[in-house]
């Protein structure tokens, strides 16, 4: 197995800050990269011996044996944030990212607190913090406001990239990644507190992903919602890969 040393980089505005050196455990099928749909918002990715978490929640005892290299969090709700499974991913060189304004987990877990724009190079993976908020209903607060800086996330590897939306509703910022995403993690609901039904179909139109993929729905929303929406996703030239939590797929690099 090879293995090497990571650096780690973060970009905060033009400062370039290097943290640490770091060792990878080998984890991928060399050429390719796997995702595994994990519970609600959760995503795993595997690729040139790297091991990526996206909001991990509610994992069973299996995954005590897939230590992280990086664990990304979007926002500290508990369908989103949950300090049981981070423990258990840990491993001694796991970079641990959140916003920066879940400052006492930034503390805890000795991580690196980023707001959208900021970059951070894990290996071969470039991991951007970018924006993720939704708009306040009449009568209420919204439930995850754009001045809390909250974020979701793009990850390139080799070229290849993929865009976590977290609970994001449709935003005028998706625009600026117009173009630039192959693979894209878009919540299915509740419309309430994510994008829902046909913003879906614009938030894809405005980024252009070649392939979708669905988190945070509830049983049967994927075929529901393919049903109605299946021919505009279709029209947009993207493909959706509907997954089970726990399900694979593996794309390969070129």
């Amino acid at each position: 197995m090879a293995l090497g040393a990571i650096l780690i980089l973060v970009t905060v505005g033009s400062a370039i800050v290097a943290l640490l050196l770091l060792t990878p455990s080998p984890t991928d099928q060399e050429g390719s990269i796997t995702v595994t749909l994990l519970d609600n918002a959760g995503v795993m990715i595997e690729a040139d011996d790297l091991r990526i978490y996206i909001d991990p929640i509610d994992l069973n005892s299996s995954f005590a044996d897939l230590k992280a290299d990086a664990i990304l969090i979007t926002h500290p709700h508990g369908d989103h944030y949950q300090s049981s499974a981070i423990n258990m991913l840990q491993k001694e060189s796991t970079v641990n990212v959140f916003p920066a304004n879940m400052s006492m987990q930034v503390s805890i877990y000795d991580g690196i607190g980023v707001v959208p724009g900021d970059s951070i190079q894990v290996g071969t993976a470039n991991i951007t913090a970018f924006y993720m908020y939704t708009f306040a209903v009449e009568g209420y607060d919204a439930t995850h406001p754009r001045e809390a800086n909250w974020t979701s996330y793009i990850i390139e590897i080799n070229g290849f990239t993929f865009f976590h939306a977290s609970d994001s509703k449709n935003i005028l910022e998706y625009y600026e990644i117009a173009g630039q995403i192959d693979v894209a993690f878009l919540p299915l609901g509740p419309g309430c507190q994510t994008m829902a039904d046909y913003e879906i179909v614009s938030v894809i139109s405005a980024i252009q992903p070649d392939y979708f993929i669905p988190i945070h729905f509830t049983e049967g929303a994927c075929e529901s919602f393919m049903a109605t929406y299946g021919d505009f996703i279709r029209d947009a030239d993207c493909e959706a890969l509907l997954l089970d939590n726990y399900e694979s797929h593996s794309f390969a690099m070129s």
